[in-house]
């Protein structure tokens, strides 16, 4: 009875290593959301692109505004978890406390949900990509499967659509501005934000001056 429960598990440990490892070295070809999109008939823009024909403070902007502690930690920020579980018990605006690394996770290898289940899956991915991949690999996923808005995935798509440009030549202050729209990139607009959105893109915008000051993307080398 144990060997058949054992064998498979170890089937799909290994199946879910070589996946890991495989995407360490080639494009993700898809995500889940990518995949919805397209079959509710919407206009999928993506176009994978390397690290370095990203502007460096496109990652500075993500370090600033999603993950400060990206290059120190493994995989999971412990304070921004808990300060995440203490806003949501006082009854605050439902938020969470997921790194890049976790992000990559979800989107990459799963679906997007709250399910135990999927979190599980989640850290079980993340702990994986952070095991197998550089901080730099990491990075270069998230910005490729990242959505910018509707039907826009990836830095490359984000910059031509926003602002008729290649990742490559965006400004600090464009940077910032996709980054302010990624927690809710449905209804946010990179190239004229308003409101709490442009005022977002301008901490950012500050903050990335701050990443790049004090060394805080070291693990990039940029």
């Amino acid at each position: 009875m144990v060997r058949f429960i054992i064998r498979p598990l170890l089937y799909v440990l290994a199946f879910t290593l070589v996946w890991v490892l495989l995407y360490r070295f080639i494009p993700v070809p898809f995500t889940v959301p990518m995949a919805k999109d397209f079959f509710a008939g919407k206009d999928v823009k993506r176009d994978w692109t390397s690290f370095s024909n990203i502007d460096p403070d496109l990652p500075r902007a993500v370090i600033a505004g999603e993950d400060g502690k990206f290059c120190s930690h493994f995989g999971f920020d412990a304070e921004a978890i808990t300060n995440a579980v203490e806003a949501n018990m006082k009854g605050r605006k439902l938020r969470g406390g997921s790194t890049v690394s976790q992000q990559v996770a979800k989107n990459a290898f799963l679906w997007p949900g709250r399910s135990w289940l999927r979190k599980g899956l989640e850290a079980y991915f993340t702990v994986l990509i952070e095991l197998m991949w550089d901080k730099k690999r990491i990075m270069e996923v998230y910005l490729n499967v990242a959505e910018f808005g509707i039907g826009v995935y990836g830095a490359e798509a984000a910059a031509q659509h926003y602002f008729d440009k290649s990742a490559k030549s965006l400004t600090r202050r464009e940077a910032a501005r996709l980054v302010a729209v990624l927690p809710s990139p449905i209804k946010r607009d990179a190239r004229n934000p308003r409101g709490y959105t442009a005022r977002y893109a301008k901490r950012i915008e500050r903050w990335t001056r701050v990443v790049d000051n004090e060394g805080f993307d070291a693990c990039l080398g940029i």
